[in-house]
C-alpha cells in the first residue's frame, strides 16, 4: 500500500495527537493496567495533547506522519502512524541518535507502515530506543531491524512500567 508520509507541520498537531492517543490504546491494551491506560489516554485530554504536539513541532522536533489513504476520514483517523528521531537523551547514550517513537494504528499492523516510518526516521543509522518491557510485538520488530537489548532498564513513570533500551549499530 502506498502511504503518504511527510514531516508534520503545526496544522497536523490535532490529527497527530489523536493518532498518538489511539496508538497507545491499541498497542498497550493487555500490557498495562487497564485503569491506568484509560486514565492516560482519556480523549477529554486531546486539547492538551494537541498543544504539546503543536509546541514540539514549533520547537523543531521532527515527527514523520503517515496519512490514511482513504477519503473523507474523521480527524481521529487522518494520521495512521508516526515516527520521531532526535538526539540521544541519556547521560550514557550509546549512540548520538535516538528513535523516540514509531507507532502505527492497529488496523495497519502488518502492512509495512511501521517499517516505512522507521526507515524515514533513521534510515540505516546507528540509534538507540526505549520500549516498554513486555511489548513483544515491538521487541520483535526492532530485533528484525538490527536492534539488540543493551541491558539498560528504567522505570517509566507515565505508565508505571519498566522500559528496556535497545541499540543498533550503523547498518
Amino acid at each position: 500500500m502506498d502511504f503518504e508520509i511527510r514531516r508534520a507541520t503545526v496544522d497536523d498537531a490535532e490529527a497527530g495527537a489523536w493518532c498518538h492517543l489511539l496508538c497507545w490504546q491499541e498497542a498497550y491494551a493487555g500490557l498495562l493496567d487497564p485503569q491506568r491506560l484509560k486514565e492516560k489516554t482519556d480523549p477529554s485530554g486531546i486539547g492538551r495533547r494537541t498543544e504539546r504536539w503543536r509546541g514540539a513541532i514549533e520547537a523543531g522536533v521532527v515527527r514523520w506522519l503517515a496519512f490514511n489513504p482513504g477519503q473523507d476520514v474523521p480527524i481521529q483517523d487522518r494520521v495512521i502512524g508516526f515516527s520521531s528521531p532526535g538526539p540521544g537523551r541519556d547521560d550514557d547514550a550509546p549512540t548520538p541518535l535516538e528513535l523516540y517513537s514509531v507507532y502505527a494504528r492497529q488496523a495497519w499492523w502488518g502492512s509495512g507502515l511501521g517499517q516505512r516510518l522507521l526507515d524515514v526516521a533513521i534510515g540505516k543509522e546507528a540509534a538507540s530506543l526505549w520500549l516498554l518491557e513486555g511489548n513483544d510485538r515491538a521487541l520483535a520488530f526492532y530485533r528484525r531491524n538490527g536492534f539488540v537489548e543493551d541491558g539498560a532498564r528504567a522505570d517509566e513513570e507515565f505508565f508505571g512500567v519498566p522500559e528496556i533500551r535497545m541499540v543498533r549499530s550503523k547498518q
